[in-house]
């Protein structure tokens, strides 16, 4: 991405470099392809101008972008959200791995009944991988409102999980 070690990336190539990741992050903070397009798109906008102070670290900037603006959206027009038909860009799946996706399609569906801070609290933890301190400062709270968030975010999967398994039984 840059020509040497110290210098930052340069915003195109950091974009062609991260973009796809940018958007699987976002389709699974909005559970949209469209809306994950479109929080992508206005956090590179939002990022561009900024590009020379936050170039050290981008994907935190542009990440904290993406959640904010799920948020506001969701803010702006309360609307029920719903799963799309469509999600190949969570990677390519080859051969039939239906019981893997459907597996895979039931755990973000619980994880669609999540409120938006602790799913994506929940999606930095455990899909990104990041420590409390940069899930904290991507989403504007204190590490501990993570670790609460997140904790509360596996207490209602539980139950879901528990009130399911006793339907079926």
């Amino acid at each position: 991405m840059a020509a040497d070690g110290d210098s930052p990336p340069d915003f195109d190539a950091w974009v062609s470099h991260r973009g796809a990741h940018l958007l699987r992050f976002a389709y699974l903070i909005t559970r949209d392809r469209n809306r994950a397009e479109e929080v992508v798109q206005d956090a590179l906008v939002a990022a561009y101008p900024r590009w020379s102070r936050i170039a050290s670290d981008p994907d935190a900037y542009v990440r904290r972008c993406i959640v904010n603006a799920n948020i506001s959206a969701w803010r702006r027009i309360f609307r029920r959200e719903t799963l799309v038909d469509d999600p190949s860009i969570l990677g390519e799946a080859g051969p039939d791995h239906a019981i893997a996706h459907a597996d895979a399609d039931s755990v973000w569906q619980l994880c669609a009944s999540l409120p938006t801070k602790q799913r994506a609290a929940v999606v930095l933890r455990y899909y990104e991988g990041l420590p409390d301190a940069e899930i904290a400062e991507i989403l504007g709270c204190s590490a501990s409102t993570v670790r609460s968030q997140i904790h509360r975010a596996l207490a209602s999967l539980r139950t879901t999980l528990s009130s399911s398994e006793e339907v079926l039984r």
